[in-house]
């Protein structure tokens, strides 16, 4: 890998996996508001894709260095985030038992209508019940079946925008540190900077 990427980049991706998981934790299980993931993704990326070359200390070398160091930490920061985000989605979705509008119990503990079945058929009946049939029919879905087919597509598209979004913030950090990091100070008039400590040479 560090043929390819910095060491310190690798790192920078270990820390990116913990923001995604901080990120998908907070806004979809504690809080959930999940058009705060869309906002936070690019400046994570950003966050990332700048402390993958100064975790680097990459003071010196190409250019492509300090973008694939970016784009590697930002990408498998998008990537967490995009996967996590499907493994709660499909939790949420496959669990869903309906309660408390379906399948509800009666004092003696019997189910009462209207009734549901756990996954897809509740998710849809939840979904019929908040936005109508009409609307749902213009989508394509017609029954629960034809509705997981509509409700994962959507979720897809979601989480690839996700990690694109997240890895083109990456490259933006990567711009910024190219701009703005340190300088190597060359030893005497003519000669030529040494490799910053702790990265690796292009």
């Amino acid at each position: 890998m560090s043929r390819i990427v910095d060491r310190g980049a690798v790192a920078a991706a270990y820390v990116g996996i913990g923001v995604a998981i901080t990120i998908a934790v907070s806004f979809l299980l504690i809080i959930p508001i999940e058009p705060v993931i869309w906002l936070l993704s690019i400046p994570a990326g950003l966050v990332i894709g700048y402390y993958a070359n100064q975790r680097s200390n990459r003071r010196a070398g190409p250019w492509s260095r300090i973008v694939r160091n970016g784009v590697f930490a930002g990408f498998v920061t998008g990537l967490a985030t995009a996967l996590l985000i499907l493994v709660l989605k499909a939790i949420f979705f496959f669990g869903d038992t309906g309660y408390p509008d379906f399948n509800r119990p009666d004092k003696q503990g019997n189910a009462i209508p209207p009734f549901c079945q756990t996954g897809a058929d509740c998710v849809y009946q939840r979904y019929l019940a908040r936005n109508g049939e009409a609307d749902l029919r213009a989508a394509g879905a017609t029954d629960a079946a034809s509705f997981g087919a509509l409700y994962w597509n959507q979720q897809f598209t979601v989480a690839g925008a996700l990690l694109i979004a997240t890895t083109m913030g990456g490259l933006g950090g990567a711009a910024m540190y190219g701009v703005l990091r340190p300088k190597s100070t060359g030893q005497g008039h003519g000669s030529v900077a040494a490799p910053a400590s702790g990265s690796d040479p292009a």
